[in-house]
């Protein structure tokens, strides 16, 4: 039974430092978006910081535009980011769950 717990344990632990691992590749993990028309293009990295925004010069014309772009363009990036950091994330994290009797769920 101790060696089980044991066992258990040390998976837990190596899945937590695979977790971090992911974690801190993801800083490196790049997600592009564009508004429809390319004016407004933002890069963002899978833990959801921003990297890069080009705006056209056409839009410094118009500041309510220029915000609509900026919220439409960012929340689809960072939606994007996310799924690709709950993907990652969730397939380290299922890998590294031990068979524990009833935690079914988690998987």
């Amino acid at each position: 039974m101790f060696g089980d717990m044991m066992g258990m344990m040390a998976k837990l632990k190596e899945t937590k430092k695979k977790v971090e691992a992911t974690k801190e590749r993801l800083n490196h993990v790049l997600v592009d978006e564009a508004s429809s028309d390319d004016k407004l293009k933002v890069t963002l990295t899978a833990n959801r910081t921003i990297k890069t925004i080009s705006i056209d010069d056409a839009l410094l014309q118009d500041k309510e535009m220029l915000e609509d772009y900026l919220i439409l363009t960012l929340n689809k990036a960072i939606e994007k980011a996310t799924h690709v950091n709950e993907t990652e994330l969730a397939a380290v994290a299922k890998d590294g769950m031990p068979n524990i009797p009833g935690m079914d769920m988690f998987k």
